[in-house]
């Protein structure tokens, strides 16, 4: 996926893929994904996605609902470290951050 936002652009096919939090799979309506990935800038930003039962869910009238996607960028480092403790193994977080105290 690709978007400019700001005059910048956004495209997950470039960047690199850091980890991500995934509810369920593409055939339920309750889907939901929620990407990290860093441009080559160092720019961290999320890309997420989701089903027309999820929070993702938008409106296109006439009663019709479905789901729907977002780029969030100029996501700062303690918010993509935050994602990654909650949402990576040890190792790979250790791998990208640097080690971790005990």
């Amino acid at each position: 996926m690709k978007k400019i936002i700001n005059g910048k652009k956004y495209d997950t096919d470039t960047a690199t893929f850091i980890c991500s939090y995934v509810f369920s799979n593409r055939m339920d309506f309750h889907f939901y994904r929620k990407a990290l990935y860093q441009k080559k800038t160092g720019e961290f930003f999320f890309y997420r996605e989701g089903g027309p039962l999820s929070c993702m869910a938008k409106s296109y009238g006439n009663n019709n609902v479905g789901g729907s996607d977002e780029f969030i960028p100029n996501v700062s480092k303690d918010e993509a470290i935050k994602f990654c403790e909650e949402n990576m193994n040890v190792d790979d977080f250790e791998k990208k951050f640097g080690a971790v105290e005990e």
